[in-house]
Protein backbone atom coordinates (compact mmCIF):
# COMPACT_ATOMS: atom_id res chain seq x y z
CA UNK A 1 0.00 0.00 0.00
CA UNK A 2 1.64 3.40 -1.05
CA UNK A 3 1.52 6.56 1.14
CA UNK A 4 -1.63 8.09 1.19
CA UNK A 5 -0.93 12.53 0.92
CA UNK A 6 -1.69 12.97 4.57
CA UNK A 7 0.92 10.51 5.96
CA UNK A 8 3.72 12.02 3.38
CA UNK A 9 2.83 16.05 4.51
CA UNK A 10 3.06 14.51 7.84
CA UNK A 11 6.37 13.60 7.17
CA UNK A 12 7.43 16.36 5.31
CA UNK A 13 6.00 18.92 8.26
CA UNK A 14 7.81 16.89 11.05
CA UNK A 15 11.20 17.12 9.35
CA UNK A 16 10.68 21.18 9.67
CA UNK A 17 9.83 20.68 13.02
CA UNK A 18 12.29 18.58 14.81
CA UNK A 19 14.29 21.42 15.90
CA UNK A 20 11.85 23.15 17.21
CA UNK A 21 10.30 20.54 18.89
CA UNK A 22 13.38 18.28 20.13
CA UNK A 23 14.22 21.80 22.25
CA UNK A 24 11.05 22.10 23.75
CA UNK A 25 10.97 18.74 24.40
CA UNK A 26 14.14 19.29 26.70
CA UNK A 27 13.55 22.62 28.13
CA UNK A 28 10.43 20.77 29.63
CA UNK A 29 12.15 17.86 30.47
CA UNK A 30 15.11 20.07 31.82
CA UNK A 31 12.21 21.86 34.25
CA UNK A 32 11.30 18.40 35.81
CA UNK A 33 14.21 17.94 37.04
CA UNK A 34 15.91 14.88 34.19
CA UNK A 35 18.89 15.13 33.66
CA UNK A 36 20.24 16.16 30.40
CA UNK A 37 21.34 13.45 28.76
CA UNK A 38 18.11 11.58 29.17
CA UNK A 39 16.36 14.61 27.13
CA UNK A 40 18.21 12.81 24.20
CA UNK A 41 16.03 9.94 24.04
CA UNK A 42 13.31 11.94 22.43
CA UNK A 43 15.96 12.39 19.68
CA UNK A 44 16.41 8.56 19.36
CA UNK A 45 19.61 8.79 21.35
CA UNK A 46 19.73 5.84 23.84
CA UNK A 47 20.86 5.89 27.15
CA UNK A 48 21.09 2.32 27.93
CA UNK A 49 22.66 -0.20 26.11
CA UNK A 50 20.75 -2.64 24.57
CA UNK A 51 21.22 -5.61 26.86
CA UNK A 52 19.82 -9.50 25.16
CA UNK A 53 20.65 -11.30 21.86
CA UNK A 54 17.45 -12.60 22.29
CA UNK A 55 13.62 -11.44 21.75
CA UNK A 56 13.18 -7.82 22.74
CA UNK A 57 9.25 -6.74 23.23
CA UNK A 58 9.16 -2.64 23.14
CA UNK A 59 6.13 -1.43 24.51
CA UNK A 60 4.77 1.97 24.14
CA UNK A 61 2.82 4.07 26.51
CA UNK A 62 1.45 8.08 26.61
CA UNK A 63 1.43 9.02 29.98
CA UNK A 64 1.16 8.13 33.56
CA UNK A 65 -2.32 6.00 33.52
CA UNK A 66 -1.13 4.07 30.53
CA UNK A 67 2.16 3.09 31.35
CA UNK A 68 1.16 1.76 34.78
CA UNK A 69 -1.58 -0.15 33.09
CA UNK A 70 0.54 -2.46 30.88
CA UNK A 71 3.44 -3.48 33.66
CA UNK A 72 1.35 -6.33 35.24
CA UNK A 73 0.95 -7.59 31.29
CA UNK A 74 4.34 -7.10 30.91
CA UNK A 75 5.20 -9.14 33.84
CA UNK A 76 2.93 -11.64 33.08
CA UNK A 77 5.29 -12.21 29.59
CA UNK A 78 8.12 -12.11 31.36
CA UNK A 79 7.54 -15.08 33.27
CA UNK A 80 6.30 -16.81 30.45
CA UNK A 81 9.04 -15.59 27.91
CA UNK A 82 12.28 -15.73 30.75
CA UNK A 83 15.13 -15.35 28.04
CA UNK A 84 13.16 -12.03 26.73
CA UNK A 85 13.82 -7.94 27.58
CA UNK A 86 11.23 -5.48 27.75
CA UNK A 87 11.69 -1.77 26.57
CA UNK A 88 9.09 0.90 28.08
CA UNK A 89 8.77 3.88 26.28
CA UNK A 90 6.54 6.92 27.49
CA UNK A 91 6.27 10.54 26.94
CA UNK A 92 6.10 12.30 30.25
CA UNK A 93 8.41 12.91 33.07
CA UNK A 94 6.12 11.72 35.33
CA UNK A 95 5.46 8.46 33.77
CA UNK A 96 9.49 7.91 33.82
CA UNK A 97 9.66 8.31 37.58
CA UNK A 98 6.71 6.51 38.35
CA UNK A 99 7.61 3.13 35.79
CA UNK A 100 11.03 3.56 37.14
CA UNK A 101 9.71 2.46 40.78
CA UNK A 102 7.65 -0.69 39.35
CA UNK A 103 10.06 -1.96 36.76
CA UNK A 104 9.12 -5.34 35.86
CA UNK A 105 12.42 -7.79 35.74
CA UNK A 106 14.65 -7.43 32.71
CA UNK A 107 12.63 -4.20 32.02
CA UNK A 108 14.43 -0.62 31.32
CA UNK A 109 12.81 2.61 30.16
CA UNK A 110 13.38 5.25 28.04
CA UNK A 111 11.39 8.45 26.66
CA UNK A 112 9.44 7.71 23.36
CA UNK A 113 11.32 9.00 20.28
CA UNK A 114 9.71 12.05 18.64
CA UNK A 115 7.67 10.98 15.31
CA UNK A 116 10.24 12.05 12.77
CA UNK A 117 12.25 10.43 10.52
CA UNK A 118 15.61 10.63 12.34
CA UNK A 119 14.41 10.14 16.18
CA UNK A 120 13.31 6.90 14.65
CA UNK A 121 15.78 5.59 12.71
CA UNK A 122 18.28 6.35 15.85
CA UNK A 123 15.81 4.16 17.92
CA UNK A 124 15.01 1.87 15.98
CA UNK A 125 18.16 0.85 14.83
CA UNK A 126 19.78 1.50 18.18
CA UNK A 127 16.72 -1.40 19.80
CA UNK A 128 16.00 -3.80 17.21
CA UNK A 129 12.38 -4.44 18.93
CA UNK A 130 11.60 -8.12 17.98
CA UNK A 131 7.61 -7.03 18.36
CA UNK A 132 6.12 -4.19 19.49
CA UNK A 133 2.67 -3.65 21.55
CA UNK A 134 1.26 -0.05 21.83
CA UNK A 135 -1.18 1.31 24.36
CA UNK A 136 -4.39 2.82 24.22
CA UNK A 137 -4.28 5.59 21.87
CA UNK A 138 -1.14 5.91 20.51
CA UNK A 139 -1.16 6.46 17.10
CA UNK A 140 2.00 8.47 15.80
CA UNK A 141 1.95 7.70 12.10
CA UNK A 142 5.66 7.52 11.48
CA UNK A 143 6.19 5.08 14.72
CA UNK A 144 4.37 2.75 13.43
CA UNK A 145 4.79 2.96 9.76
CA UNK A 146 8.60 2.74 10.18
CA UNK A 147 8.72 0.18 13.11
CA UNK A 148 6.39 -2.11 10.89
CA UNK A 149 8.69 -2.03 7.72
CA UNK A 150 11.69 -3.10 10.70
CA UNK A 151 9.30 -6.77 10.09
CA UNK A 152 8.46 -6.66 14.00
CA UNK A 153 4.91 -8.17 14.49
CA UNK A 154 2.60 -5.44 16.10
CA UNK A 155 -0.08 -4.78 18.49
CA UNK A 156 -2.47 -2.34 19.85
CA UNK A 157 -3.48 -3.05 23.31
CA UNK A 158 -6.12 -1.65 25.45
CA UNK A 159 -7.68 0.50 22.18
CA UNK A 160 -9.02 3.29 23.28
CA UNK A 161 -10.08 6.37 21.32
CA UNK A 162 -11.94 9.48 21.74
CA UNK A 163 -14.99 10.09 20.23
CA UNK A 164 -13.18 13.28 18.55
CA UNK A 165 -10.36 10.90 17.58
CA UNK A 166 -13.02 8.41 16.11
CA UNK A 167 -14.95 10.87 13.86
CA UNK A 168 -11.46 12.04 12.38
CA UNK A 169 -9.80 8.88 11.45
CA UNK A 170 -13.52 7.84 10.29
CA UNK A 171 -13.33 10.94 7.49
CA UNK A 172 -9.48 9.84 6.19
CA UNK A 173 -10.48 5.96 5.42
CA UNK A 174 -6.85 5.71 3.24
CA UNK A 175 -4.42 6.97 5.53
CA UNK A 176 -6.51 5.34 8.51
CA UNK A 177 -6.08 2.17 6.74
CA UNK A 178 -2.50 2.78 6.16
CA UNK A 179 -1.61 2.84 9.97
CA UNK A 180 -4.16 0.55 11.30
CA UNK A 181 -2.64 -2.02 8.59
CA UNK A 182 0.32 -2.85 10.85
CA UNK A 183 -1.33 -4.13 13.52
CA UNK A 184 -1.81 -7.92 13.75
CA UNK A 185 -4.12 -7.82 16.77
CA UNK A 186 -6.19 -5.01 18.02
CA UNK A 187 -7.59 -5.67 21.45
CA UNK A 188 -9.93 -2.95 22.63
CA UNK A 189 -11.38 -2.32 26.32
CA UNK A 190 -15.45 -3.16 25.31
CA UNK A 191 -17.40 -3.77 22.44
CA UNK A 192 -18.18 -0.20 21.81
CA UNK A 193 -14.62 0.60 21.36
CA UNK A 194 -14.08 -2.63 19.22
CA UNK A 195 -16.85 -1.56 16.93
CA UNK A 196 -15.33 2.10 17.01
CA UNK A 197 -12.19 0.75 15.51
CA UNK A 198 -14.07 -1.01 12.78
CA UNK A 199 -15.44 2.28 12.06
CA UNK A 200 -11.79 4.04 12.19
CA UNK A 201 -11.15 1.17 9.07
CA UNK A 202 -9.19 -1.21 11.59
CA UNK A 203 -9.34 -4.85 9.46
CA UNK A 204 -11.76 -5.86 11.60
CA UNK A 205 -10.57 -9.49 11.49
CA UNK A 206 -7.93 -8.28 13.59
CA UNK A 207 -10.04 -6.27 16.07
CA UNK A 208 -11.09 -8.43 19.19
CA UNK A 209 -12.39 -7.59 22.89
CA UNK A 210 -10.11 -7.55 25.05
CA UNK A 211 -10.01 -6.26 28.91
CA UNK A 212 -9.38 -2.99 30.73
CA UNK A 213 -5.74 -3.50 31.48
CA UNK A 214 -6.22 -0.79 34.32
CA UNK A 215 -8.18 -3.93 36.02
CA UNK A 216 -4.96 -6.00 36.46
CA UNK A 217 -2.30 -3.26 36.97
CA UNK A 218 -2.04 -4.22 41.17
CA UNK A 219 -2.02 -2.07 43.70
CA UNK A 220 -0.40 0.86 43.85
CA UNK A 221 2.93 0.92 45.53
CA UNK A 222 3.35 1.54 49.57
CA UNK A 223 6.19 2.88 51.37
CA UNK A 224 6.45 0.94 54.23
CA UNK A 225 8.11 3.25 55.94
CA UNK A 226 6.05 6.17 54.84
CA UNK A 227 3.39 4.18 56.28
CA UNK A 228 4.66 3.53 60.04
CA UNK A 229 5.23 7.66 60.57
CA UNK A 230 1.73 8.62 58.93
CA UNK A 231 -0.04 5.58 60.85
CA UNK A 232 1.62 6.63 64.02
CA UNK A 233 0.78 10.51 63.26
CA UNK A 234 -2.74 9.65 63.10
CA UNK A 235 -2.95 7.42 65.93
CA UNK A 236 -5.88 5.74 65.34
CA UNK A 237 -8.31 8.23 64.14
CA UNK A 238 -10.84 7.61 61.63
CA UNK A 239 -9.64 8.83 58.09
CA UNK A 240 -11.50 9.41 54.64
CA UNK A 241 -9.46 9.74 51.17
CA UNK A 242 -10.50 12.46 48.01
CA UNK A 243 -8.35 11.84 45.29
CA UNK A 244 -7.76 13.11 42.37
CA UNK A 245 -9.56 16.12 42.32
CA UNK A 246 -10.24 19.10 39.84
CA UNK A 247 -10.35 22.47 40.35
CA UNK A 248 -13.84 23.62 41.58
CA UNK A 249 -14.67 20.00 43.52
CA UNK A 250 -12.06 21.12 46.45
CA UNK A 251 -14.52 23.32 47.84
CA UNK A 252 -17.30 20.69 47.77
CA UNK A 253 -14.91 17.97 49.49
CA UNK A 254 -14.15 20.52 52.05
CA UNK A 255 -17.44 21.75 53.14
CA UNK A 256 -18.18 17.60 52.94
CA UNK A 257 -15.36 17.66 55.26
CA UNK A 258 -16.68 20.52 57.59
CA UNK A 259 -20.27 18.85 58.13
CA UNK A 260 -18.35 15.29 58.79
CA UNK A 261 -16.77 17.01 61.65
CA UNK A 262 -19.84 17.29 63.45
CA UNK A 263 -20.42 13.63 63.77
CA UNK A 264 -17.20 12.68 64.00
CA UNK A 265 -14.83 15.60 65.38
CA UNK A 266 -11.81 13.65 65.35
CA UNK A 267 -11.86 13.05 61.24
CA UNK A 268 -9.20 13.05 59.23
CA UNK A 269 -9.55 14.17 55.60
CA UNK A 270 -6.46 12.86 52.98
CA UNK A 271 -6.84 15.42 49.93
CA UNK A 272 -4.97 14.20 47.10
CA UNK A 273 -5.55 16.17 44.08
CA UNK A 274 -4.83 15.53 40.36
CA UNK A 275 -2.61 18.21 40.22
CA UNK A 276 -0.27 18.93 43.35
CA UNK A 277 1.06 21.84 42.24
CA UNK A 278 -2.11 23.94 42.86
CA UNK A 279 -1.35 23.09 46.58
CA UNK A 280 -1.27 26.68 47.53
CA UNK A 281 -4.64 27.08 46.52
CA UNK A 282 -6.49 24.17 48.12
CA UNK A 283 -4.74 25.65 51.45
CA UNK A 284 -6.27 28.70 51.02
CA UNK A 285 -9.46 27.29 50.34
CA UNK A 286 -9.39 25.03 53.50
CA UNK A 287 -8.38 27.91 55.74
CA UNK A 288 -11.09 29.89 54.16
CA UNK A 289 -13.32 27.21 55.18
CA UNK A 290 -11.96 27.11 58.56
CA UNK A 291 -10.24 24.00 58.38
CA UNK A 292 -6.84 23.51 59.74
CA UNK A 293 -4.31 22.01 57.03
CA UNK A 294 -0.78 20.10 57.50
CA UNK A 295 0.82 19.66 54.00
CA UNK A 296 2.65 16.84 52.22
CA UNK A 297 4.99 18.88 50.12
CA UNK A 298 6.44 20.77 53.50
CA UNK A 299 7.09 17.37 55.52
CA UNK A 300 4.12 17.87 57.82
CA UNK A 301 2.68 14.98 60.03
CA UNK A 302 -0.81 14.46 59.39
CA UNK A 303 -1.83 16.61 62.54
CA UNK A 304 -4.79 18.57 61.99
CA UNK A 305 -8.65 18.40 60.36
CA UNK A 306 -7.25 17.78 56.67
CA UNK A 307 -3.96 16.30 55.30
CA UNK A 308 -2.80 18.25 51.96
CA UNK A 309 -1.11 14.96 50.13
CA UNK A 310 0.47 17.60 47.58
CA UNK A 311 3.16 15.11 45.87
CA UNK A 312 3.31 12.34 43.07
CA UNK A 313 3.26 8.55 43.37
CA UNK A 314 1.76 8.28 46.47
CA UNK A 315 -1.57 7.22 46.06
CA UNK A 316 -1.07 3.94 46.87
CA UNK A 317 0.12 4.85 50.51
CA UNK A 318 -3.22 7.33 50.85
CA UNK A 319 -5.35 4.36 50.00
CA UNK A 320 -3.88 1.89 52.46
CA UNK A 321 -4.89 4.77 55.08
CA UNK A 322 -8.14 4.16 54.77
CA UNK A 323 -11.34 1.88 53.38
CA UNK A 324 -13.13 5.08 52.13
CA UNK A 325 -11.69 6.99 49.18
CA UNK A 326 -13.66 9.51 47.04
CA UNK A 327 -12.41 9.69 43.64
CA UNK A 328 -12.35 13.04 42.01
CA UNK A 329 -12.54 14.46 38.25
CA UNK A 330 -16.01 13.05 38.64
CA UNK A 331 -18.26 16.22 40.52
CA UNK A 332 -17.43 18.46 37.16
CA UNK A 333 -17.73 17.05 33.69
CA UNK A 334 -14.23 15.87 33.30
CA UNK A 335 -14.86 12.29 32.87
CA UNK A 336 -13.62 10.63 35.86
CA UNK A 337 -10.47 8.44 37.10
CA UNK A 338 -9.34 5.12 37.41
CA UNK A 339 -11.23 3.82 40.26
CA UNK A 340 -9.21 0.18 39.58
CA UNK A 341 -6.55 2.03 41.55
CA UNK A 342 -9.34 2.74 44.47
CA UNK A 343 -10.76 -1.17 44.32
CA UNK A 344 -6.96 -2.87 44.33
CA UNK A 345 -6.24 -1.22 47.75
CA UNK A 346 -9.42 -2.84 48.23
CA UNK A 347 -11.61 0.37 49.52
CA UNK A 348 -15.39 1.51 49.14
CA UNK A 349 -15.22 3.55 45.77
CA UNK A 350 -17.08 6.90 45.95
CA UNK A 351 -17.47 9.15 42.92
CA UNK A 352 -19.53 11.81 40.68
CA UNK A 353 -21.90 10.74 38.09
CA UNK A 354 -19.68 12.47 35.88
CA UNK A 355 -17.82 9.01 34.82
CA UNK A 356 -17.63 8.86 30.90
CA UNK A 357 -13.86 8.08 30.41
CA UNK A 358 -14.69 4.38 32.86
CA UNK A 359 -18.71 4.43 32.59
CA UNK A 360 -18.64 0.81 31.53
CA UNK A 361 -16.70 0.02 34.68
CA UNK A 362 -18.10 1.94 37.68
CA UNK A 363 -21.46 0.30 36.08
CA UNK A 364 -20.42 -3.08 36.46
CA UNK A 365 -18.81 -1.62 39.95
CA UNK A 366 -21.81 -0.55 40.98
CA UNK A 367 -23.43 -3.49 40.10
CA UNK A 368 -21.30 -5.56 42.29
CA UNK A 369 -21.32 -2.93 44.99
CA UNK A 370 -18.01 -2.01 45.03
CA UNK A 371 -18.80 1.26 44.51
CA UNK A 372 -21.47 3.86 44.96
CA UNK A 373 -22.43 7.33 42.56
CA UNK A 374 -22.95 10.50 44.44
CA UNK A 375 -25.34 13.52 43.32
CA UNK A 376 -23.46 16.28 44.72
CA UNK A 377 -22.10 17.33 47.89
CA UNK A 378 -25.29 16.45 50.59
CA UNK A 379 -25.02 13.06 49.24
CA UNK A 380 -21.52 12.69 49.05
CA UNK A 381 -21.38 13.71 53.20
CA UNK A 382 -24.04 11.43 53.55
CA UNK A 383 -22.26 8.15 52.14
CA UNK A 384 -19.07 8.96 53.34
CA UNK A 385 -20.61 9.09 56.91
CA UNK A 386 -22.69 5.96 56.55
CA UNK A 387 -19.67 4.11 55.45
CA UNK A 388 -17.86 4.97 58.11
CA UNK A 389 -20.11 4.54 60.90
CA UNK A 390 -21.40 1.85 60.10
CA UNK A 391 -18.86 -1.09 59.54
CA UNK A 392 -21.05 -3.64 58.03
CA UNK A 393 -22.15 -1.67 55.33
CA UNK A 394 -18.27 -0.91 54.59
CA UNK A 395 -17.20 -4.45 54.80
CA UNK A 396 -19.37 -5.23 52.32
CA UNK A 397 -18.65 -3.11 49.45
CA UNK A 398 -14.68 -3.92 50.70
CA UNK A 399 -15.43 -7.02 49.69
CA UNK A 400 -17.04 -6.54 46.89
CA UNK A 401 -13.88 -4.51 45.56
CA UNK A 402 -11.93 -7.36 46.48
CA UNK A 403 -14.15 -9.83 44.42
CA UNK A 404 -14.51 -7.63 41.38
CA UNK A 405 -10.14 -7.24 41.27
CA UNK A 406 -9.58 -11.20 41.46
CA UNK A 407 -12.08 -11.85 38.85
CA UNK A 408 -10.13 -9.60 36.27
CA UNK A 409 -6.67 -11.07 36.83
CA UNK A 410 -7.92 -14.27 35.82
CA UNK A 411 -7.94 -13.07 32.14
CA UNK A 412 -4.39 -11.55 31.91
CA UNK A 413 -2.87 -15.15 31.65
CA UNK A 414 -5.23 -15.59 28.60
CA UNK A 415 -4.14 -12.27 27.02
CA UNK A 416 -0.28 -12.71 27.79
CA UNK A 417 -0.24 -16.20 25.99
CA UNK A 418 -2.79 -14.68 23.25
CA UNK A 419 -0.02 -11.39 22.16
CA UNK A 420 2.92 -14.11 22.74
CA UNK A 421 1.62 -16.05 20.09
CA UNK A 422 0.12 -13.25 17.84
CA UNK A 423 3.31 -11.52 17.90
CA UNK A 424 5.61 -14.79 17.45
CA UNK A 425 7.86 -14.54 20.20
CA UNK A 426 7.22 -17.97 20.93
CA UNK A 427 9.24 -19.15 17.88
CA UNK A 428 13.52 -19.42 17.33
Amino acid sequence: MSAPFLYRAWVLASRCLIPFAASAEARKLHGQDVPAARAGEKRGIATLPRQTDGKLVWVHAASVGESLSVLALITRMGIMLPDAQFLITSGTATSAKLVAQRLPPRSVHQFAPLDAPGPLKRFLSHWRPDAAIFVESEIWPQMLRRTHATGAPMALVNARMSDKTVDFWEKWPRTARYLFDVFTLILTQNDAMARNMIRMHAPADRVSRGVNLKSMAGPLPVDDKALARVTAALDGRPVWVASSTHEGEERTVLATHRKLLRDLPDLCLILAPRHPERGDAIEALAHDAGLTVQRRSRGDAPGGQVYLADTLGELGLWYSLSDVVFLGGSLLPIGGHNPFEVAQSGAAVLSGNHVAAFAETYAQLETEGAARIVADGEDLTARVLSLLTNPQERATMTAAASRFIAAQDDQLDAIASRLITTLKLDTP
